[in-house]
């Protein structure tokens, strides 16, 4: 063991011996053995023709993102978002009259002093009489909204409302509708005195809007024929 460690320690001797020592004109914050090496420039571009041979919604492109979906998820399907409303009669104006829907179902739960309202764009006349079925009904359409009344807040006057996500601190953004012609459409809520908190020529992204339901929460509104022109630049 202590011939080992002689050995050692002379080898280690005679590599110190091989290097130079620095002159006066090396700068002492200068390394002499630098640790970076130069960047092979070939690489990037393989990266980058990589990247650009592929879409953008491809998984190679966002980590995380499975190619094939599990199984099990066969089936799932987006059926409703949900947020809570102050007053369901002027919510429901606004969503029936000013956005068109129709209540697809309401339920009332008393002991725990809430509703329910489901609304969204199918046509009500083919939901089932019995109260079970237009039930199962109901939660097999897509893309519903479904609007929480918890009970008095409607005449509460220290009610504050509800945070719509889009002040600090931020979380949800915002629901959209596809209309036929955003101009259009931005003409008649404007008659209708919806608020705006943007208007289809304001801004960068011509030709889309947003506007304000009762409780403040935003809705994003665009039409099929400009959305591509609009969102070109980031495809």
């Amino acid at each position: 063991m202590a011939s080992c460690s002689i050995a050692t320690s002379l080898s280690r001797l005679s590599l110190l011996r091989l290097i130079p020592k620095p002159s006066s004109s090396y700068s002492s914050s200068i390394p002499l053995f630098p640790t970076t090496t130069r960047k092979d420039p070939s690489r990037f571009r393989l990266f980058t023709a990589s990247m650009a041979s592929e879409p953008k919604e491809s998984p190679s492109n966002n980590p995380g993102l499975h190619s094939s979906p599990d199984e099990a998820t066969k089936g799932y399907f987006m059926q409703q978002t949900m947020y809570r409303i102050k007053d369901p009669k002027v919510s429901l104006d606004f969503y029936s009259r000013v956005l068109g829907m129709s209540l697809l179902k309401r339920l009332d739960f008393p002991e725990m002093k809430f509703s329910l309202y489901f609304m969204g764009y199918e046509d009500t006349a083919s939901a089932p009489s019995n109260e079970t079925e237009r039930i199962v009904w109901t939660f097999s359409q897509k893309a519903t909204i479904e609007l929480t009344h918890n009970w008095g807040t409607e005449s509460d006057p220290d009610f504050k409302g509800y945070h719509n996500g889009n002040s600090e601190p931020r979380g949800f953004g915002h629901i959209g509708i596809t209309v036929d012609d955003t101009y259009k459409a931005c003409e008649r809520f404007e008659r209708l005195g919806v608020e705006f908190v943007k208007k289809p020529d304001d801004g960068k992204m011509k030709g889309l809007a947003f506007i304000k339901d009762p409780d403040g929460y935003w809705i994003e509104i665009f039409d099929l024929r400009r959305i591509g022109t609009v969102s070109t630049t980031a495809a």
